[in-house]
């Protein structure tokens, strides 16, 4: 079974110039998703013009999903953004990640119940990053000097199902969420992101445990869906000691959903649906 519709969210703050090229590479996509939510953690003035901009011509529609700056919360902007999503299948990645122009159509091929999927990510050089930014250009190819794990660069409808389906771990080993898709419901039955993992590091480790430990299996696509992440310096790890500690403890006591969670924002939209009526 094929997902019906897909909501592609796309995490971001601060950083329009990174943002506006993911937009454009969403535009030129061989198959678009139903929708683009941008999962925003308080990003100023500067990306809310850019998205108002960009939603006036988007060929979907386009929701800016949007909390105070109160410091690193992923978490909570992934979970409002899933909370606004109406397809059944989503796919996530961050706002430094342009697309191949088939990345939805590859997503949605290896798609299938009771499984998620991890994406993987081809690394721009610094130079290379800049001079996308100068173009405005999202057109890439593994034969340029600045792609640097060229493998990761192969896209090939042929090869993917195959290389998937062998090539794939089920366990929580080198997972990122910069390139991750699933089905909506499996992320409602785990309670979504956990929200007790505050600055960078290891909630999507966290959140795909909790994805297992429900029997979800992983698959690993390889050959398809390819995503160019764009260069920038690392983010700050101040919190990750915490953070690794939450990990270990999720994993010791095979947890199955946590308590700070999506379904808090279920409930909200669901009571402002009735008040509503």
């Amino acid at each position: 079974m094929r997902p019906k519709s897909v909501s592609l969210i796309v995490t971001t703050y601060n950083w329009p110039k990174a943002l506006e090229l993911v937009l454009l590479s969403i535009k030129t996509q061989s198959v678009l998703p139903n929708e683009v939510i941008i999962a925003d953690d308080g990003s100023k003035q500067e990306t809310r013009e850019l998205i108002a901009r960009y939603q006036k011509s988007f060929p979907i529609p386009l929701i800016h999903s949007w909390q105070e700056d109160l410091g690193f919360r992923l978490a909570r902007s992934r979970n409002l953004a899933i909370a606004k999503s109406e397809s059944d299948y989503i796919i996530m990645i961050d706002g430094d990640m342009i697309l191949h122009r088939h990345f939805i159509r590859d997503h949605k091929l290896i798609a299938k119940p009771n499984y998620f999927v991890q994406g993987r990510r081809v690394i721009l050089s610094e130079l290379f990053t800049q001079m996308l930014f100068e173009n405005n250009k999202t057109k890439i190819s593994l034969f340029n000097t600045g792609v640097q794990n060229k493998l990761n660069a192969i896209s090939c409808r042929l090869l993917a199902p195959i290389a998937t389906k062998f090539l794939s771990k089920n366990d929580y080993s080198s997972v990122r969420g910069c390139n991750m898709a699933y089905w909506r419901n499996d992320v409602i039955s785990i309670n979504g992101y956990n929200e007790d993992f505050v600055g960078w590091g290891r909630e999507d480790s966290e959140f795909v445990v909790r994805l297992l430990n429900n029997h979800i299996i992983r698959q690993d696509l390889r050959f398809g869906g390819v995503a160019y992440h764009l260069y920038h310096h690392e983010n700050s790890r101040h919190n990750l000691d915490d953070n690794d500690q939450l990990l270990k403890l999720a994993v010791k006591n095979s947890v199955h959903n946590c308590e700070h969670g999506l379904n808090q924002y279920l409930i909200k939209n669901k009571q402002s649906e009735v008040i509503n009526d």
